[in-house]
């Protein structure tokens, strides 16, 4: 499957936070062809192990993470005439919603579209301010008697897009934070079908990141890796972005560079770009969180961990958009960087 279409098919499924049930299954369905066991743990995460050449029962583990969930919406109100109020889960821009079509998660899926007060009604001072989520509704044309009957309080709500193809390599859709990591993980061990590696690897599809950090919290602690990487998506360049803060798209994976990230990893994962001359950048991340970096680097007694990027603009919208080449080359790197994985890099991970 070339990558276009994998991103398609994993941008396409429901996964908001707290509920990847789906995009799961979809994940375990194309890693499973490079994988020795997969499967998905009782929070939602789907689990991939592709075992390496190491022989004995010592054996050291690498545990790659990507995100699965999105953000999205929650039903808090279900109001006479059939509207429905409306939350965020994750950090949902609100002033993109007005006009987008979503899907109720109820006993069935019901299509739905968020409205809000047109400005021909709205009061004097009304329309200088900003929206905000209590000025917003979802209308899905049924009454409220026919509703109650399928959506309770509490469901969820996925805001939709179209899987947009651009020129140049460029592609867009809702979801690709963090789906592109995910389809970075399905590439990664594809690679590595064709290159020999010690060490386990552990691809996790992690859940609930854009809530919490739980499901790599939890699989960090029962894999207990020797070393993690997490693979998430960065802020491209585009019209208004500060150029100190932002990773240019086309332009290759971003390598964290911080206190949270191992400096041996960076560098290491710096040194196997340069070597194998595949374009890359290095983002200066002076602050732990944001990622799953950190929830991996502080499970159990501490993990020495790292962060991949692919550069992305429009983030937390229905138009996130990157270059393929960009995920191309990531998942280059991960599988350069996991073929290379022995036991003089362990011991050189206990000296910084």
């Amino acid at each position: 499957m070339e990558l276009k279409e994998l991103l398609k098919e994993l941008t396409d499924v429901s996964g908001v936070s707290g509920h990847e049930y789906e995009a799961a299954q979809v994940t375990v369905k194309l890693i499973e062809p490079f994988s020795d066991e997969v499967s998905v743990d009782k929070l939602g995460s789907a689990i991939a192990l592709k075992r390496g050449d190491q022989i004995g029962e010592n054996r050291k583990k690498v545990l790659l993470a990507a995100h699965l969930d999105e953000i999205g919406l929650m039903v808090t109100k279900i109001e006479d005439g059939g509207f429905l109020r409306i939350t965020n889960v994750g950090g949902t821009d609100v002033t993109i919603l007005p006009g987008q079509s979503v899907t109720v998660l109820g006993k069935e899926k019901l299509k739905g579209v968020v409205g809000a007060k047109p400005p021909h009604l709205q009061e004097p001072g009304e329309s200088g301010r900003p929206v905000q989520m209590d000025d917003l509704y979802v209308d899905t044309g049924r009454k409220k008697e026919e509703l109650t009957d399928i959506i309770e309080v509490g469901a969820l709500v996925r805001i939709e897009s179209e899987f947009t193809e651009l020129s140049n390599g460029f592609i867009s859709a809702m979801a690709m934070d963090d789906r592109a990591g995910v389809a970075v993980l399905v590439e990664t061990l594809r690679r590595l079908k064709e290159r020999k590696h010690e060490w386990d690897v552990y691809a996790i599809a992690t859940a609930q990141e854009e809530v919490s950090g739980l499901g790599a919290i939890t699989t960090a602690f029962h894999i207990q890796p020797d070393v993690a990487i997490a693979i998430d998506v960065t802020f491209g360049d585009g019209p208004g972005m500060p150029e100190r803060r932002v990773s240019p798209l086309g332009k290759g994976p971003a390598i964290g560079l911080g206190p949270n990230f191992h400096p041996k990893i960076t560098q290491k994962l710096s040194d196997l770009a340069s070597e194998y001359e595949l374009t890359h950048q290095i983002e200066v991340d002076p602050y732990p969180g944001g990622t799953d970096a950190y929830s991996l680097q502080v499970s159990r007694e501490g993990v020495p961990s790292g962060l991949v990027s692919i550069p992305l603009r429009n983030m937390h919208s229905t138009v996130e958009t990157l270059k393929l080449d960009d995920v191309k080359r990531c998942a280059e790197l991960l599988s350069i960087f996991i073929s290379r994985l022995d036991s003089k890099f362990q011991e050189d991970l206990k000296c910084f």
